[in-house]
């Protein structure tokens, strides 16, 4: 990760050690208080993880209350996290969570950048393989701008897995890592009838851990805005790159790939998800893009069958600038709504 990208990044995680501060007040109230009603057994600390339970609830309370004056899909989400979130054994997703047993590349693999790294022109990848991708956040600080901006964490790893390839060690083709921190602001405001649940403004960090050839990787800023009408809700996600030494870029052209936005949708019919990520430069020459439709369905307790199809460009990032057409069937944990 560059250095900019480093100082952007502590710059947002930085703002949670002001969170002391400003509860300072509504802590040594509820210290007093909880003192003054105390039993002779209660120790100072049981007074303190009293009144720390306290705070965290107050702070909860103030910066999701918008999310109460919605029944729509996508803010019974975020206040379902906010509830839970905070549990000592609760991991909250973030993107969908998924296992595809068998996804199928119509495209051909691309075995070229991994002939070239092993000079090995004999290397040949299985056109089926397991895609899975595991994705949570964790929130890091509340309340931190006027009773609302909270600060989060996200973690989200999807791999790419020859699975079936008997002529080799069935190898992990790639996994790709993505790190990031955001603030988020929740919204009350109305918008051509549909409701803006929240904003966010964040970095992200997304590579593929390996050097040389095989070497990919791009940091970013971005906003979020994040809009709902009952079972419908939608998130546009404009970016800007930041940029890299030339000499040390491994992909200098991945915008002209991955482009500079992403549009996500996702629709809620009885236990059914529909959804739709679509990505594109907005050039009118070379123009590329990506197209990702999703369906979940219920076959067990929490577990959803799931089938994705993929149509474009940045399916992984090895294959960034490769427009691959791949369909996968499997099983869903975790969905948008």
């Amino acid at each position: 990760m560059k250095w900019s990208s480093i100082a952007a990044f502590s710059l947002l995680c930085s703002a949670s050690l002001s969170t002391y501060a400003q509860d300072e007040e509504l802590f040594q109230a509820c210290l007093m208080d909880t003192l003054a009603q105390a039993g002779a057994n209660v120790t100072a600390g049981e007074i303190r993880a009293i009144c720390d339970q306290k705070v965290g609830e107050e702070k909860l309370k103030k910066s999701t209350i918008v999310l109460k004056s919605s029944d729509a899909a996508a803010s019974k989400r975020f206040r379902e996290e906010a509830a839970n979130e905070e549990e000592a054994f609760v991991i909250t997703p973030f993107m969908p969570n998924y296992v595809l047993l068998g996804a199928h590349n119509f495209s051909d693999p691309n075995a070229t950048p991994y002939q070239i790294a092993a000079d090995d022109p004999d290397i040949e990848l299985d056109d089926v393989e397991v895609k899975f991708q595991l994705s949570l956040k964790v929130p890091l600080a509340r309340g931190l701008i006027a009773n609302n901006g909270d600060l989060y964490a996200a973690y989200t790893n999807r791999s790419f897995w020859q699975a079936y390839n008997t002529g080799s060690s069935s190898p992990f083709r790639e996994t790709n890592h993505q790190p990031e921190a955001w603030m988020r602001f929740y919204s009350g405001w109305n918008v051509a009838g549909m409701h803006n649940v929240l904003n966010d403004v964040g970095i992200v960090h997304q590579s593929n851990g390996r050097g040389g050839n095989l070497s990919r990787s791009w940091n970013r800023i971005y906003a979020r805005f994040v809009f709902e009408k009952d079972n419908l809700a939608f998130a546009f996600q404009p970016w800007y790159r930041i940029k890299e030494d030339e000499e040390k870029d491994n992909n200098p052209d991945i915008e002209d790939y991955l482009g500079n936005f992403e549009f996500v949708t996702a629709y809620k019919k009885d236990k059914h998800e529909f959804s739709l990520m679509f990505r594109n430069n907005l050039k009118s020459e070379d123009n590329r893009g990506a197209l990702q439709l999703d369906w979940s369905f219920p076959i067990h307790y929490r577990l959803n069958g799931y089938v994705q199809w993929f149509n474009g460009y940045g399916e992984s990032l090895i294959d960034y600038d490769q427009n691959v057409n791949s369909i996968g069937i499997g099983v869903k944990l975790t969905d948008w709504l």
